[in-house]
């Protein structure tokens, strides 16, 4: 229980991060107005590379979408709806057919 607790807390802080360095730093350095999302690669990233038994890849998908959220012009929730579903989405994917 502990160790789950800390990992989200470390989630927490580390997407609290690459929002912070998105919305200030990353903003300057747009090529054809793109700017890279940092907060989705990660949950990807994260999704693919964590054993399929843990959970810690949707509680990634959660607190991304929160801090994506934020920032965004949509209503509450759908980044959190959609980094969510992905999140399972790949575990489903990578369950099925890389560790078969």
């Amino acid at each position: 229980m502990y160790l789950m607790v800390k990992k989200i807390l470390g989630l927490f802080i580390f997407f609290w991060f690459l929002t912070l360095v998105e919305a200030s730093f990353l903003i300057h350095f747009s090529v054809f107005d793109i700017i890279p999302n940092l907060i989705f690669l990660s949950v990807i990233a994260i999704n693919i590379f964590e054993k399929t038994q843990n959970k810690t890849g949707i509680f990634a998908g959660f607190i991304g979408g929160f801090f994506l959220d934020i920032w965004s012009s949509l209503f509450f929730g759908a980044q959190i709806l959609i980094l969510t579903s992905m999140s399972i989405l790949i575990k489903m994917i990578v369950k099925k057919y890389v560790w078969s």
